[in-house]
């Protein structure tokens, strides 16, 4: 058992030298916090893109084109919204978010906006903010599809017979509901998020998971900063969920 124990001691102290060498005494901790930074910031900037997009698709599926009627250029239009959101859905969910991500980029970005002055000059962290924007929209759309749909038909009809048009009662009162059928699906998906943006590094930006390969080319040891970058990511969605699990909670003690 003794000598168990001091396995297990040497073994603490030779990854408490290794931490120090590699991260502390040259400062490399430092590239970790800065992708750290960049990591959080593509999270936050693609879950508002995701969440923004992801209900307006999640509408236009509601749609019932099948009984549509007045202007036929409007019944038309509608279709059209409703087919391409179909479309869209389907596209993304059904391509993985790094290729999606490096077409964006490479293609799109680099052969066709690159060339537009409005669009030119965009920065990495804003480009793969938008892929991943985009790749989240669609598992949004089908959660806060499912989130307005369980809520009972008859608060619409209250709505309708109180005077409210379609969109106002979309507005006041079947989304304030929805959101709270949908919260903790949105809150595994802001996780999942969070994960997803660590391959970043394939168009080279330097968030979390690359500054750790980064240190790691420089100090030849890579098991360390990429057990510590693990050790973050693990950290902060330990933190989401137990802040989810608290919203969760609170909310329904409001029931």
């Amino acid at each position: 058992m003794d000598g168990l124990i001091n396995w297990f001691e040497n073994l603490a102290g030779s990854f408490a030298d290794a931490v120090y060498m590699t991260l502390i005494n040259n400062d490399q901790y430092n590239l970790l916090l800065q992708g750290l930074v960049k990591s959080l910031t593509l999270t936050f900037f693609a879950a508002l893109i995701g969440i923004a997009l992801g209900l307006l698709l999640a509408i236009a599926k509601l749609q019932d084109v099948n009984n549509l009627t007045g202007n036929p250029f409007v019944v038309w239009l509608r279709k059209m919204v409703t087919g391409f959101a179909n479309g869209y859905i389907s596209v993304i969910r059904g391509t993985p978010a790094v290729v999606q991500m490096l077409v964006i980029y490479f293609i799109l970005y680099l052969r066709i906006l690159n060339n537009i002055p409005l669009f030119a000059g965009m920065s990495d962290v804003a480009i793969a903010s938008i892929a991943f924007g985009i790749n989240s929209s669609a598992y949004v759309a089908e959660v806060i599809r499912a989130g307005i749909m369980a809520v009972d038909k008859g608060q619409t009809e209250a709505g309708r017979s109180l005077g409210l048009s379609g969109r106002q009662t979309m507005q006041y009162i079947v989304i304030p509901q929805a959101v709270k059928n949908v919260l903790p699906a949105l809150g595994n998906e802001f996780i999942v998020l969070l994960k997803e943006t660590s391959v970043a590094g394939y168009i080279g930006i330097a968030d979390l998971t690359k500054a750790a390969q980064s240190i790691g080319s420089v100090t030849y040891n890579y098991i360390v900063p990429l057990l510590c970058a693990a050790y973050v990511y693990f950290l902060m969605t330990t933190v989401l969920s137990t802040g989810m699990g608290m919203l969760e909670r609170r909310l329904r003690k409001s029931d």
